[in-house]
Formats: C-alpha cells, structure tokens, sequence
C-alpha cells in the first residue's frame, strides 16, 4: 500500500465552482503548504491523504489533511481527520 497526498481546489463559475485539476503532493506537510498557498487565491480548497495499492485498484477511504473555504461540502466536512 501506498499513501497518495492530493489538493483539490475549486475555480468560480456560473452556477456555483468547478473543480480544477487534482495536485499530488509528495507529503502532508507538502499538501498542507500548497492548499494553505491556494486558499489565497481560490474559494474553496482540500487537502486528503488515501492509501492504496494502484496495481489493484484498491484504495481507502480518504482522510482529511486541511480545507478551507465556506460551505464546504457534506463529504468533506465528513471526512475523518489525518
């Protein structure tokens, strides 16, 4: 198993935000840095951490590192933290 560190941030659109392409990171603190630096600049922003194995496809729930923004969503305030 191994572990995966992504940053999801959201862009502006007409009908509420679009998500922009995911961003791996390579630690939790890495994760940490680059949503804190993108929560600057866009209106919402997560970090997670999932293990998993790509060669099976078998993953984990994901863990929440950080997020920021108002009216995250019900998934993500869900999320069990790192």
């Amino acid at each position: 198993m191994a572990e995966f560190f992504v940053v999801q941030s959201f862009s502006p659109a007409k009908r509420g935000m679009k998500p922009d392409v995911p961003v791996q990171a390579t630690s939790i603190m890495h994760a940490r840095r680059m949503a804190e630096r993108l929560a600057a600049r866009k209106p919402m922003v997560f970090a997670t951490l999932t293990d998993g194995d790509p060669e099976t496809g078998d993953f984990g729930e994901p863990k929440l590192i950080c997020a920021y923004g108002d009216n995250l969503p019900e998934e993500v305030s869900n999320m069990q933290p790192v």
